[in-house]
Parts: C-alpha cells; structure tokens; sequence
C-alpha cells in the first residue's frame, strides 16, 4: 500500500507540473502581447504628432511677409517643438544668400526664373501660390490714376522695383507689352519698398502685387489691372540642401500645399498654385 500511494503521489506532481507550464506560458505570452501592443501603439502615436522636430529658417519673398508670419504660427501650433524663422527680402537677395552659403532650411521665392538658378542648391520646387501686380496709388487716388496708361504721364511720380526683382521684371514685361513707357522717380529692392514709397507719398503711383496693397487699405488704393494686361507671379517652394533639418524642412515645405495652407494664403488674397 506504501509503495502504491507513493506511485500515486509521484503521478500526481508530475501531472500538475505538467498542466502549470503551459499557464505560465500562456502568462508570458500575455505580457509579451501586452509589450508590443503597447511599443506598436506608442509608435503612431509618434508618427501623428507631425513633423520632426526643428527650429528651421526660411528665406521668403518680400510679398509673403504678412502671411507667412500667420502661417509659421499656424505650422507651429500644428507641431509643438518645431519653431519658424523667417528671413524676408526681394528673390535676388534671397538667391544670393543662398549662392553664399547662408545657414537656412527652406527657400519661397516670387518667381519661377530665381528658383531654376538655384537649381543646384534646392530641392524639387512646388509652386504653392501665385499673385497678380495693381497700381498703388495714395488714398484717394489724388492723382486719378485709372490705367496703366496714365503711368507714362511725365507728371507723375512713378516708382517700380528694380529689373532684377521679381516685381520689377513682371512689371517691365506689362509695360513693354502695352508700349508704354515709364520712368521711374526710383527703382527700389523689392516690393515692400515700392509700396512704402506710396504710403509716405514719396510717389504717387507703383507696380506692387495686389497682395501687397491688401495689407495698407487705409494707406493706399489698388487700381486692378485687367488680366490680359496683367502677369501671374508664381512662387515656388522648396528644400535647401544645405539643411541641417532636412526632414523637417520637407516637411514645412509639404504643408504649405496643404488644405490649412492654402486657406492662409487664399485668405490673403494669394491664388490657388
């Protein structure tokens, strides 16, 4: 009887040891689960919190002034940790910085033809906009300026942008399609100067982009040129590949053809690219 209770005993352990591993297994495999579900969850969660994080800089054309500080504001608050710096001047200064090298991340310019030169430097451009000239002339419109026309008055204070902006050029090519000519009281280094001179009265009448003239509607009135006298500015973005942010800078670029870009820009009076 001993040696059976025994035998009887012994089979038991075994079988209780038998039946506990595959528990313990089942407990291992849990947490295991638990683990990668919880890695695999933390993971998008990541990836939605939006781009890489960076403090970039970019270089934009004088126009984008006003809406690119609500943008980058925008931009921001869509990704927490990332800040924007931006550095406005006319597009040839723009290039220039950039030929020299200086630190920045992303490039918007006013025109197609400054971007191509700096093909070397850039990344693929998108266009994200575009943009029509008005006459500015002073509140009121003292001088009655009605037409492209009435530009060529000798009497009248005229100031363009320099040839080399992208202003000035587009406004040169409207001139020389209506043959009409114009001199200039002064040929200033980008847009912002052009319209400044009209706001102090320093000029009665400029070639601006109609953007421009949108944001001094107590200063200055816009006279529309009709679009077949008219020129469309293009502004391309793109990467620098100077870069330190290059994920980043991607990024920024990529929003600004998005839905939430587009109703910045358009609410400025921009068009659709």
């Amino acid at each position: 009887m001993s040696l059976l209770l025994t035998r009887r005993r012994t089979a038991a352990a075994v079988l209780t040891a038998a039946l506990l591993v595959p528990l313990a297994a089942c407990g291992n495999d849990s947490g295991t689960d638990k683990a990668e579900d919880s890695g695999s969850r933390a993971t998008p969660s990541g990836a939605a919190s939006g781009a890489p994080k960076a403090d970039l800089t970019v270089l934009a054309a004088s126009s984008l002034t006003d809406v690119f500080k609500e943008a980058g504001a925008a931009y921001e608050k869509e990704n927490p940790g990332t800040k924007v710096t931006f550095s406005f001047a006319g597009s040839q200064e723009l290039a220039a910085q950039v030929k020299q090298g200086a630190p920045a991340d992303a490039l918007v310019t006013a025109d197609t033809k400054t971007m191509d030169g700096l093909s070397g430097e850039t990344g693929s451009p998108t266009v994200i906009a575009k943009n029509r000239l008005v006459i500015a002339v002073g509140e009121g419109n003292p001088e009655k300026v009605e037409n492209l026309k009435d530009l060529s008055d000798t009497k009248l204070k005229v100031v363009l942008a320099a040839p080399e902006v992208p202003v000035g050029r587009y406004s040169q090519q409207i001139l020389d399609a209506q043959k009409i000519a114009v001199k200039p009281v002064s040929q200033e280094p980008n847009v912002r100067a052009v319209l400044s001179k009209v706001e102090l009265g320093e000029a009665d009448a400029g070639l601006v982009y109609k953007t421009d003239a949108e944001t001094a509607p107590d200063k200055v009135d816009a006279i529309d040129i009709p679009d077949a006298e008219n020129a469309v500015a293009s502004y391309p973005a793109a990467t620098l590949k100077g870069s330190k942010h290059s994920e980043a800078a991607a990024a920024f670029v990529a929003w600004l053809s998005t839905p939430a870009a587009q109703k910045i820009l358009q609410g400025a009076g921009f068009q659709q690219p």
